[in-house]
C-alpha cells in the first residue's frame, strides 16, 4: 500500500490495541473509583476562549491547538478541539459542581494537538482531579493513586519525579525579564540550553553556585531539597515557600517507604501550575503527569479554590502492557447445515441457547473460520465434533451439549 488513508497524525486501534486499551481502562477506573473518585466525560469541542482569555496555556501550547469557527447563522464561535483534560474538567466543575467543597473527579478522553510528521496527534489521557481545599494530603493522595494504577496494571521499573514550579519562577524572577522572553529562557533552560543557563549565570552572579544545581541537576528526596535549601536560599529568599510545600509532599511520601527524585525543573507549556508537580516514568518512558493548579478555577470564573491533577498517557502505557489471559471458557461453534432462512435460524438458535446455558458460543460464518469443539445442525440432529476428532450424535441440542461436557471433561 501507498500513502496511508488515514489522516496524519491519527493511529487506529486494533483489536489487540483495544484488549489492552480496556485493561488499562478498567485497572484505571476501580482504582479511581476505590479511591472515591467520580467519572464525567466533557465535550470534545470546547470554546477556544477557555484556553485564551485566562492565560492558562502558553502560546506555545495554543500555537498547537485544532481551532475553527463553529458557524451559527453569519457569526460563529471559534472553538477547539479538546487539547487537554483538565481545562475542561474545572470548566465542568464552575459550571455544575461548584457548590460542593470537595470534587474527586476522573476521565478517559481523548485530546488532540498537533504535532509534526507521524508523531500522535490524537492522544487518549485516563485523568483524574481533586478540587477542594485537601493540600496537602491531596497532592499526596494523587502521587499514591497514579502509583497503585501503574503497579496494578504490572509495570515495574516505575520513577517518580517531583518539582515545584516556583523554584524556576523563583529564579527567573530575580532576572526582571519580560514575561514573553521569560518564557523563552524557561524553555530553553528545560532544553538544556547552555546559552540560556549562562545568561543567568551572568545576571545573577551573586547566587552563589552554578544555576544548573538548581535548574539541570536531580537528586534524591529530603536529603537534596535540604541541600537545595542550604545553597541557594540565602540569594533567592523566595525559594522558601516552595521548598516547603515540597519537603511536606516529599517527607510524607518518604513516610510511605517512596523516595523520589526531586528535579529543579520538570514541567512546560502548563502555565497553570502553582505548586507541587509530579511525573511518572517507566524506564525512559514518560506515562504520566500532574501537579497542583490553585488558580485555574478563579481564572475560569468560578470561587478560587485549590485544585490539582495528573493524567496517565494510554498511548505510552499501551506499548508497555501485558493484558492477563481471560478465563472466558472454551467457544463452541455452531455449523449450520446450509443457508436456508430455517437453517440461519436454527444455528442462532442454537447459539442463543448455549449462551443461556452459560457457555461461550459463535455461528461459523465463514469455511475457512475454523475450531473445536462444534455443533453440526443437519435434519434436526446435532453432531458433536470434540477437539480431538471424535463425532458424537445428539438427538437434541441439551443432550449435545452434555456430550460436549463430557468429551471437554475427558480430554
Amino acid at each position: 500500500m501507498g500513502e496511508p488513508l488515514r489522516c496524519r497524525g491519527m493511529y487506529d486501534l486494533l483489536p489487540a490495541d483495544m484488549e489492552r486499551f480496556r485493561w488499562a481502562e478498567e485497572v484505571f477506573r476501580r482504582t479511581c473509583l476505590a479511591w472515591g473518585y467520580h467519572e464525567v466525560r466533557t465535550p470534545t469541542v470546547e470554546h477556544l476562549f477557555l484556553f485564551t482569555a485566562t492565560g492558562t496555556l502558553t502560546p506555545q501550547a495554543l500555537g498547537r491547538v485544532y481551532s475553527f469557527l463553529d458557524w451559527d447563522g453569519w457569526s460563529g464561535e471559534r472553538v477547539v478541539l479538546r487539547p487537554e483534560g483538565t481545562i475542561p474538567t474545572a470548566r465542568l466543575y464552575v459550571e455544575h459542581l461548584s457548590g460542593q467543597p470537595l470534587a474527586k473527579l476522573f476521565y478517559v478522553q481523548n485530546v488532540f494537538r498537533f504535532a509534526e510528521g507521524e508523531a500522535r496527534r490524537e492522544e487518549w489521557q485516563a485523568g483524574v482531579e481533586l478540587i477542594g481545599d485537601t493540600q496537602p494530603l491531596g497532592d499526596v493522595e494523587l502521587v499514591l493513586v497514579a502509583r497503585e494504577v501503574l503497579l496494578s496494571l504490572g509495570l515495574a521499573n516505575v520513577t517518580l519525579r517531583v518539582s515545584h514550579p516556583g523554584l524556576v519562577q523563583a529564579l527567573l524572577a530575580k532576572l526582571d525579564l519580560p514575561a514573553e522572553e521569560r518564557l523563552r529562557l524557561y524553555d530553553g533552560i528545560l532544553e538544556g540550553d547552555a546559552e540560556a543557563l549562562a545568561r543567568v549565570r551572568e545576571r545573577i552572579p551573586e547566587l552563589g553556585a552554578p544555576p544548573e544545581l538548581l535548574l539541570t541537576e536531580e537528586g534524591q528526596g529530603l536529603a537534596y531539597l535540604r541541600n537545595l535549601r542550604s545553597v541557594f536560599l540565602p540569594a533567592l529568599p523566595d525559594l522558601g515557600a516552595p521548598l516547603d510545600e515540597l519537603e511536606t509532599v516529599v517527607s510524607a511520601l518518604e513516610g510511605l517507604g517512596l523516595t523520589p527524585t526531586v528535579s529543579g525543573a520538570l514541567v512546560r507549556h502548563f502555565e497553570y501550575y502553582t505548586g507541587p508537580v509530579f511525573r511518572f516514568q517507566v524506564g525512559d518512558r514518560l506515562v504520566g503527569a500532574g501537579g497542583r493548579y490553585d488558580s485555574l478555577i478563579g481564572l475560569l470564573g468560578g470561587r478560587d479554590v485549590p485544585a490539582s491533577g495528573f493524567a496517565l498517557y494510554m498511548g505510552e502505557l499501551l506499548d508497555l502492557l501485558t493484558p492477563p489471559q481471560r478465563g472466558d471458557g472454551q467457544v463452541v461453534w455452531v455449523e449450520a447445515p446450509g443457508r436456508s432462512p430455517q437453517e440461519i435460524a436454527e444455528a442462532f438458535r442454537a447459539v442463543r441457547l448455549l449462551r443461556e446455558w452459560g457457555r461461550q458460543a459463535q455461528v461459523v460464518l465463514s469455511p475457512d473460520q475454523a475450531g473445536a469443539p462444534r455443533l453440526r445442525l443437519a435434519e434436526g440432529r446435532y453432531a458433536v465434533v470434540l477437539a480431538d476428532g471424535r463425532e458424537l450424535g445428539a438427538a437434541d441440542l441439551e443432550r449435545a451439549l452434555a456430550l460436549l461436557t463430557q468429551g471437554e471433561s475427558r480430554a
